[in-house]
């Protein structure tokens, strides 16, 4: 056996009997998998045992409740077409800017990546409040076209779908920009060269070689602000008004005003078993490879 092999043979899990033997180093996960069951799978399990059981017997009534309300049912329409147009939105503006990130110098990147990350550095409720000072009748906006005479009465901002899409999408741009620029990274720009020295135009070259290179971390992108997006409760709670009403403001009314913990627990329930739904469709599409892999290309 070459000192290559023996060190794989060290690292890697290998055949011992027929069976393969556990990798020595995974005993490093066993505190991160007892947090975890501990901190998620057993309130998540009792959360789900009390959808069916409070009030005593209740079985499936809480779910069917929820189904046979029409109210409701808009509500969580509501909650996916919310989550759809902050992910668009963040899509058509984090892509082209993880693009400049990776045509611009090192140095400018650098800047941009800080801008990308400078949400991160504040509250949520800090930035959300914030926007409503950008976006109310006598705030920021309005009063520049007030002032410059565009407008000769405010405009309705705030308490609209725009509003709360302009503040999701704030909030959410990072974790659209991150996996999209971690692929574009990898692409190897002789591709394009290339395909021009084969007579292709930039704008050919970009659409049919840049962009289907992009796609995995696009894919990434759009999983992970959508799923993200489905549980906002602070924002749209701030920023829009009753119809821009999200499940999540639905959830925290049964438990907090009406003190109905079997119905509140139930919508929670669906709420994360459709998030779970939709992770294992995306995993089906998106290859963790492609997105945090070493390159592009690899087998």
């Amino acid at each position: 056996m070459t000192t290559a092999d023996e060190a794989r043979s060290r690292t890697w899990p290998s055949l011992v009997g027929g069976r393969p033997r556990v990798n020595r180093w995974s005993v490093l996960a066993l505190p991160a998998v007892v947090f975890l069951v501990a901190v998620f799978l057993i309130p998540l399990l009792a959360m789900t045992l009390r959808s069916v059981n409070d009030p005593p017997g209740a079985g499936l009534s809480n779910y069917q409740q929820f189904f046979t309300q029409g109210a409701y049912v808009r509500v969580l329409t509501n909650t996916f077409w919310i989550a759809l147009l902050a992910t668009v939105s963040c899509l058509v503006i984090g892509y082209p800017f993880a693009y400049l990130m990776t045509i611009v110098s090192g140095r400018v990147a650098g800047l941009l990546l800080i801008a990308v990350l400078l949400p991160f550095w504040s509250s949520l409720l800090v930035r959300t409040f914030a926007w409503q000072v950008l976006l109310r009748d006598t705030g920021v906006i309005n009063r520049i076209l007030l002032d410059l005479g565009v407008i000769s009465e405010p405009l309705t901002l705030i308490r609209t779908t725009l509003g709360v899409i302009l503040g999701m999408s704030h909030i959410l741009l990072p974790f659209m920009v991150l996996p999209i620029y971690a692929v574009m990274r990898r692409i190897d720009p002789e591709f394009s060269r290339a395909a021009a020295n084969l007579g292709a135009s930039p704008a050919t070259a970009f659409l049919r070689i840049f962009v289907p290179l992009s796609l995995p971390g696009v894919l990434a992108g759009c999983l992970l602000v959508f799923v993200l997006a489905l549980g906002f409760y602070i924002t749209p709670a701030l920023l829009g008004g009753l119809k821009d009403q999200m499940i999540s403001q639905l959830i925290v009314q049964q438990i907090q005003q009406r003190l109905d913990w079997g119905f509140g627990t139930a919508m929670g329930v669906l709420l994360v078993a459709i998030t779970l739904a939709f992770l294992f469709a995306a995993s089906r599409a998106v290859r963790l490879q492609d997105v945090f892999g070493s390159g592009i290309g690899e087998d």
